[in-house]
């Protein structure tokens, strides 16, 4: 691992590059994995199920590397800015690599339009990781950020259960309750601890302005989603009742439905 950071800090955007070109690989190998029949009869639901596999894969593997990433070496989360290790800067061009790859595939198959809020969080997130890749500060601030996938995992899970109509199952109702419980320990608590943390180094950190004003974007972004969250799986309402009748929203090619 030490031999190859030198490389990765080298050519970081052929790294990137070189990461994205592996999910694309991940995004055609998992072509020959089972899917539920209700899935792969529509056209939409086929290529959303497609994006989300390659994204459950990327955020398992981020999830438990960033974990393990802090608990091996705890004083990132009190230098954000200056330290990390040959794994840590590795593990932040893989995940560079797999926001290029699914930014490429919202764009190129035609669905930027209903998935424009995501294409937003992504180049937000890469704004910053090529920014950390390239200068090699704040690696440990990206870490810490992506402890995010670990909701990632449990809300990948709760869209394809819902596209595979298993939103009334009780591994929907354990994973929803396991969704709220990630979503405040690891998505809301990354973003609020890094944003405190530029706030309180405001006067010394390099670009602070930058990452701070990113910081405060993404922040309203996941309180909207956490709201959206709260309203679809615990206040569904009419919502509820049409689906379990069989009727669905006119809006079937927008990326996120609740």
């Amino acid at each position: 691992m030490e031999a190859l950071l030198p490389i990765l800090q080298g050519h970081p955007g052929l790294s990137v590059v070189g990461f994205a070109m592996a999910f694309r690989c991940v995004h055609y190998l998992q072509r020959n994995l089972p899917v539920p029949k209700v899935v792969k009869n529509d056209a939409f639901r086929y290529w959303k199920w497609r994006n989300l596999s390659v994204s459950l894969v990327h955020s398992t593997l981020t999830g438990i590397w960033a974990v393990t990433c802090l608990v091996l070496e705890p004083k990132m989360l009190q230098n954000i800015f200056s330290f990390h290790t040959p794994a840590s800067y590795l593990l932040v061009c893989v995940s560079s690599g797999y926001f290029v790859q699914d930014a490429c595939d919202i764009i190129l198959t035609g669905h930027a339009r209903g998935s424009w809020e995501f294409l937003v969080h992504h180049f937000l997130v890469l704004g910053s990781f090529l920014y950390t890749l390239f200068t090699g500060h704040y690696v440990a601030g990206a870490v810490i950020a992506l402890l995010v996938e670990i909701n990632s995992v449990t809300l990948h899970t709760r869209l394809m259960l819902k596209l595979a109509g298993a939103q009334f199952t009780p591994l929907f109702s354990v994973n929803k309750l396991l969704n709220l419980f990630t979503y405040v320990c690891f998505r809301l608590s990354a973003q609020f601890y890094l944003t405190w943390f530029i706030m309180q180094n405001y006067s010394w950190l390099d670009h602070a302005g930058y990452f701070l004003v990113t910081m405060f974007l993404m922040n309203i972004m996941i309180l909207i989603y956490f709201y959206r969250l709260i309203r679809a799986d615990f206040f569904p309402r009419q919502k509820r009742h049409a689906e379990q009748n069989g009727t669905h929203s006119n809006n079937s090619t927008k990326f996120l439905n609740d």
